[in-house]
């Protein structure tokens, strides 16, 4: 079986949403001093890396991390390359790039895949993502899960109504996967968030599998 991890690192280094604090990491105990063991300390935010969306994100009454079933997030999926010649991910891109009825979770690889290569420890804020139309698409096609190739779903130009619209629906929205080396196709999708209670997204560990 072949076990492909689309994660982003965590680390200082790690690049987050413009604006958030970053990822820090110190060492408060070391054995070289005298300590029994080495123990490090981690402060990041709960969408910093390869993170899930939880309906809290947007809705106060929405499911928070620890309450999204887990045959959400494992399951079978299908990583779908959208063309760089696209600037949207609309109903017609979906369509035209080979979107199938029926895909309960859904892996969008883009041209955002390339900054993970070119400029992996920035922001940049020409991205591309789900607008509006897309978002209320893949609602109608009841899809579960909906990934994507860097920091947001929905692109700068349309930022919030296609999260609520996903969210609303309780789609659960995994941003930030790293896809460089995924081949489009069905795998199998293995994406579990560390279990905070009453949050509104939390860092994962993602892997796909193939046989």
């Amino acid at each position: 079986m072949q076990i492909i991890d689309i994660t982003i690192p965590l680390s200082e280094k790690t690049p987050v949403w413009e604006g958030d604090q970053g990822v820090k990491i110190r060492q408060v105990s070391f054995t070289d001093n005298g300590a029994d063991f080495n123990i490090s300390r981690t402060e990041f935010g709960v969408h910093a890396g390869t993170h899930i969306d939880a309906p809290f994100h947007l809705f106060s009454q929405g499911k928070t991390v620890d309450t999204i079933p887990l045959d959400i997030l494992i399951g079978d999926a299908v990583v779908l390359e959208i063309d760089p010649s696209y600037d949207v991910i609309d109903v017609k891109t979906l369509q035209a790039c080979g979107f199938l009825p029926g895909t309960q979770r859904l892996i969008l690889k883009t041209r955002n895949t390339d900054y993970w290569v070119n400029d992996p420890y920035g922001f940049n804020r020409d991205f591309m993502g789900i607008n509006t139309d897309g978002a209320e698409y893949l609602v109608e096609q009841e899809v579960q899960l909906v990934g994507i190739d860097y920091f947001s779903a929905s692109p700068i130009s349309d930022l919030k109504k296609p999260h609520e619209i996903m969210l609303e629906a309780g789609i659960v929205i995994l941003e930030n996967t790293y896809l460089v080396n995924v081949k489009p196709g069905a795998y199998h999708l293995i994406c579990l968030p560390l279990k905070l209670i009453g949050t509104d997204g939390a860092p994962v560990r993602a892997v796909l599998t193939k046989d």
